[in-house]
């Protein structure tokens, strides 16, 4: 199955940040959400960052293994009707959607800061046995780059499509809706068809990701 000895061993390092960055994003949802006023993610125990809760069989561990470098955990739940008062249900929703993308992001620049004092002051473990540590920070910033792009794809039921939902004007709202009806087959057309991991985001990806590198530059200088 892996032509390369090594092959094996470094969709087993993909997997490591792919499971602490999904994590991560899971636990921003539940926590957002919590404090905006609903605690159903936490009554069901899904506001933590013990990654067990969070598997799904597919998007966290299989595409991994298969070299896919995005993916997906179990969905928190949001009751937007338990929303406090001081927010509106559509608001809420933007922000509890937006929060798991955005915790991507913050990982990507914590990935990058790490990186950089490592390169500065721990060189040896850093580039050391076989560049492990080296390996694992690359793919968590490649992972939460591609994760927090991937996810807010404006298609249904990928967190961009609630933000748009909660953006969308009234008047716009039947065309809207008419779209997120065949939203989840356009992604599963993507996913499928669109070498999503290899093409339609590697641009994006490499863009981004050369920012947080030019950081990392500046830093070690």
């Amino acid at each position: 199955m892996f032509s390369d000895p090594n092959e094996l061993l470094m969709r087993v390092l993909l997997l490591v940040p792919m499971l602490l960055s999904l994590t991560v994003h899971e636990f921003a949802h539940a926590w957002s959400a919590y404090k905006l006023g609903d605690d159903t993610a936490e009554r069901m125990g899904r506001m933590t960052l013990n990654p067990l809760v969070h598997i799904d069989p597919i998007g966290t561990i299989l595409l991994p293994l298969i070299g896919v470098p995005f993916g997906w955990a179990k969905p928190v739940p949001v009751d937007p009707t338990r929303f406090s008062r001081a927010v509106s249900m559509s608001t809420g929703g933007i922000i509890t959607a937006a929060a798991g993308p955005f915790s991507n992001l913050v990982m990507a620049m914590l990935s990058s800061l790490v990186f950089a004092l490592m390169h500065r002051w721990m060189p040896e473990t850093l580039y050391g046995a076989k560049g492990g540590v080296f390996i694992l920070l690359r793919y968590l910033l490649l992972i939460n780059v591609s994760l927090a792009l991937f996810n807010m794809l404006p298609l249904p039921p990928l967190d961009g499509s609630r933000v748009v939902d909660g953006l969308m004007p009234y008047s716009l709202r039947d065309s809207w809706e008419r779209f997120a009806q065949v939203g989840p087959f356009l992604l599963l057309g993507i996913l499928v068809y669109g070498k999503l991991d290899g093409g339609i985001l590697q641009g994006p990806v490499a863009i981004i990701a050369s920012l947080f590198d030019r950081l990392v530059a500046s830093l070690v200088r």
